[in-house]
């Protein structure tokens, strides 16, 4: 638990929050709805949770003006309390920042350069002509092979992968296990066997991205493998070559976009979607959890969902031309019924 505290006050003027309550409250950290207590703050923005409010014993909850009234404690105003929720977090952080300095087990090239306040853990290496901006932290085992280039205050946990020539701008956040610029998956078959074909570009992340833990951004083909700024992907999500990701998409955990798939800005995927290759999605897009998406989506803002479990594929290719043509039998049901004088809700 951090061991910072701030007011009420102070926490309801350095956000922008209007205070309802007890202005010298002091908030010590932040927890659950349900099980918060006194010196904490939480917060309701999902109505589900909403029957837990007049219960809690907080020190105060953020919530929408709406919710006042019921709340028994000091209340936080917003009008999104989750991302006023989310900014004011930030204060009880407990991980501290990473001192500046070079472990001595880490192995560095000669013709790397380091900017200043460059944290380098234990075992990590920086290949040559790596370029790390100032403020950088590169956790224990991270390997960056030749002419990556980091901007300013990226951070590398543990165990990070980049491969050639990758490069990150400012501020990105790579989790453990995190693995940009492997080759992607590129083979020709040459009639019994298989042959690889180069993987000549590299990984482009713009300012602000956040990669989660184990996932695999795979480097271009011919071209470049590119995700526009404030782009978020989740844990053990896979990124093939050539794909295109517009600014401040964000995807969900086990969603995998195969290569050359271009996706729009402000795009939202699901857990588990799947993104066919040479596809265009139309920004602000959104893929429902567990959906594939087999063809491109021109029309900006709309929600796209389907699931069905596998099964025999003769099987669902008849199912599939009976599912086209399900419309079409349902008009013919309701003109029959219409005919016949019956309601659809007789039965």
């Amino acid at each position: 638990m951090s061991t910072r505290q701030y007011s009420l006050s102070d926490l309801g003027a350095r956000f922008g929050l209007a205070l309802r309550g007890d202005g010298e409250r002091l908030i010590r950290a932040v927890g659950t709805l349900k099980d918060s207590g006194p010196d904490q703050v939480t917060f309701l923005a999902n109505p589900s949770y909403r029957k837990q409010l007049p219960l809690t014993r907080a020190g105060a909850v953020i919530l929408k003006e709406t919710d006042a009234p019921d709340c028994p404690t000091n209340c936080l105003l917003a009008a999104d309390p989750y991302l006023a929720y989310a900014r004011l977090a930030t204060l009880f952080d407990p991980r501290p920042a990473a001192a500046p300095g070079i472990h001595p087990t880490a192995v560095i090239a000669d013709s790397a350069r380091l900017g200043q306040d460059v944290s380098i853990g234990a075992h990590a290496v920086i290949g040559e002509d790596c370029v790390i901006g100032d403020g950088c932290t590169i956790g224990p085992g991270c390997v960056l092979e030749p002419s990556c280039q980091l901007d300013d205050a990226c951070r590398l946990y543990a165990n990070v992968s980049l491969g050639h020539g990758t490069r990150l701008g400012k501020r990105v956040i790579l989790h453990p296990g995190a693995v940009l610029g492997a080759d992607g998956f590129g083979i020709a078959f040459a009639g019994d066997h298989w042959e690889k074909v180069p993987q000549l570009g590299v990984v482009v992340i713009g300012d602000d991205c956040e990669i989660g833990a184990n996932t695999c951004i795979d480097r271009g083909a011919v071209g470049d493998t590119v995700l526009e700024e404030d782009v978020r992907i989740d844990n053990l999500c896979q990124i093939g070559h050539n794909v295109r990701i517009g600014a401040h998409t964000a995807i969900a955990g086990y969603s995998g976009v195969a290569g050359s798939a271009r996706i729009g800005r402000y795009c939202l995927l699901g857990g588990r979607s799947g993104v066919i290759g040479h596809v265009e999605i139309a920004d602000r897009t959104t893929i429902a959890a567990g959906s594939d998406l087999y063809k491109g989506v021109a029309q900006s803002g709309q929600t796209w969902s389907g699931q069905f479990p596998a099964q025999p594929i003769r099987e669902w290719q008849r199912n599939l031309a009976r599912l086209r043509k399900l419309e079409d039998l349902a008009r013919r049901v309701r003109r029959i019924e219409k005919q016949q004088g019956k309601s659809p809700d007789d039965d």
